[in-house]
């Protein structure tokens, strides 16, 4: 192995659309340019301590991907509505950042196909597409709807998912188990389906809220793998601090060895050591 070390914390992988998309791996101010590695040994070692994604304090233990306890009970990124955007209380008075929530939720969203490990439905603010698809795993993408807020794009979707899975199987994602779809179809399929609930919506939000993206074509994304698994083995620093093996591949915020695979963004805020 190659006298490359470099140390410090955990962050979500850095992509780039590209012919094949681009990863780069964040420790602290550092960027590890990953596709060159692939096809490579590569080893990456926790050393047991974390420190928190937003404020550097020292954790024990990770809340929802990255903070202390309490940031994790404090910011409104890390509120149930982010993730449930349809239960969004800013109307209430209750946002726990209302400046926050006006920068990040109170703006245009897109609601989106992908198909990852088969057709989704999902939303995401439109300063980041492509990112969300490829952090994903998509190998398809179709932007269907623009939307004024996460909430009502939350509620949009909320219709949708009705008819549509919500989520991906992250197991068949990193088997590249998936079979190309007509994503343009599916869309209109789903607004034939969901005529009256968007008519709804549009109607209580107004004509202005709620916008199809008529012009938009679907995208393929490639990703640079040499070697599809067929048993996923998934490592955990927690409880393996050395993850270590063949590059073979990197996928939605996956590093895919010949040992196994491991989600980067689950662990935002690890200290860890790299060497390649």
């Amino acid at each position: 192995m190659n006298a490359n070390c470099h140390s410090g914390h955990l962050k979500k992988m850095i992509v780039e659309l590209a012919d094949k998309v681009h990863y780069q791996l964040p420790l602290d101010d550092q960027r590890i340019d990953l596709n060159p590695l692939v096809g490579e040994q590569l080893r990456l070692e926790y050393a047991g301590d974390i420190h928190c994604h937003h404020c550097g304090r020292k954790t024990k233990k990770s809340f929802n991907q990255g903070y202390c306890y309490p940031c994790f009970s404090r910011l409104a990124q890390c509120d149930s509505c982010i993730i449930s955007p349809e239960k969004c209380h800013y109307e209430q008075g209750t946002c726990r950042e209302p400046e926050w929530g006006e920068q990040f939720c109170m703006t245009d969203h897109i609601v989106y196909l992908a198909n990852s490990s088969g057709i989704k439905v999902g939303i995401t603010r439109i300063n980041q597409i492509p990112t969300r698809w490829i952090d994903q795993g998509a190998v398809q993408a179709l932007p269907i709807l623009r939307v004024a807020t996460r909430q009502q794009s939350g509620l949009v979707e909320d219709a949708l998912r009705q008819h549509v899975a919500d989520k991906t199987n992250w197991r068949a994602m990193l088997k590249n188990d998936v079979v190309e779809m007509d994503l343009a179809a599916k869309r209109d399929e789903l607004f034939d389906l969901c005529n009256s609930e968007l008519a709804q919506l549009t109607d209580r939000f107004g004509i202005n809220a709620i916008q199809p993206v008529d012009d938009a074509e679907a995208i393929n994304i490639d990703y640079p793998v040499i070697e599809y698994t067929t048993k996923v083995t998934s490592f955990n620093f927690d409880k393996t601090p050395v993850v270590e093996g063949r590059l073979m591949g990197i996928k939605g915020q996956y590093l895919m060895f010949d040992t196994g695979v491991i989600n980067i963004r689950k662990f935002t805020a690890y200290n860890i050591t790299v060497n390649f």
